[in-house]
């Protein structure tokens, strides 16, 4: 009996020196057929390399499209349509010509007030002369103006264009010279008290074109008006006989 017992316990010790038989253990050529070799290439994290190209910014409904003269900008008129016989506009960046539009169209809203001051100076009672009719012709009334009525009128007209440069101009600095901001349409200066600037695209193109078409008019008809005073020296009225 002492014998077995003896036995017994040598037999339990060298079962524990023994490799385990264990199921869940496999060998390593076995657990490495299991697995699915990853490439570098596949571990690499996928990056799109197409360069990326801004949207357009539609602004009032104008799209630039490098393909149309003037980058699309409004103002092309029948019968002539797209008119640059000088080729101002000819091969230039997007800012060229948003500055270009900015002078047409600014020039033509001074012209356009040019034409009506030249009647309005001329025919009617004014405060700087007393409420008579003054028949000085317009070219020669600067000079006869007190300082102290021009004074007002020029810081007036400095406020004015500081504010549409702080609103339509990039900063000194802060860009290229003589650069437009990126969102500002030309001659969009927010000024719009009776609330006639149109919310479709296409109204506000038609309206555009309109301005720029009296605005052009206005233009001639001012330097017709300032050339006819020089070489008769006659108001306008005068010289039509009213």
């Amino acid at each position: 009996m002492m014998k077995l017992t003896i036995l017994a316990a040598l037999t339990g010790s060298a079962a524990a020196f023994a490799p385990s038989t264990s199921v869940g253990v496999c060998s390593t050529a076995l657990c490495m057929s299991d697995e699915t070799p990853v490439t570098a290439a596949e571990a690499a994290p996928i990056v799109d390399e197409t360069p990326l190209v801004p949207a357009a910014l539609a602004i009032n409904g104008w799209t630039p499209d490098a393909s149309l003269p003037c980058y699309g900008l409004p103002g092309a008129v029948s019968p002539l349509g797209f008119f640059d016989p000088l080729g101002f506009s000819k091969n230039t960046e997007l800012n060229t010509a948003k500055r270009l539009r900015e002078a047409e169209v600014m020039h033509g809203r001074v012209a356009m007030m040019a034409t009506v001051g030249y009647l309005i100076g001329e025919s009617t009672p004014t405060i700087t002369y007393g409420m008579d009719v003054h028949h000085t012709i317009a070219n020669n009334q600067i000079p006869e103006v007190p300082g102290t009525v021009l004074f007002p009128f020029f810081l007036a007209i400095n406020i004015a264009e500081a504010l549409r440069a702080s609103t339509g101009w990039v900063e000194p600095g802060l860009g290229a010279l003589f650069s437009l901001r990126e969102t500002y349409y030309p001659g969009d200066i927010g000024f719009d008290p009776f609330g006639l600037k149109p919310k479709d695209g296409k109204d506000f193109a038609n309206m555009q074109t309109k301005e720029l078409s009296n605005g052009r008019l206005a233009m001639l008809a001012a330097a017709g008006m300032c050339a006819q005073e020089q070489v008769n020296g006659q108001g306008i009225l005068e010289n039509l006989g009213f």
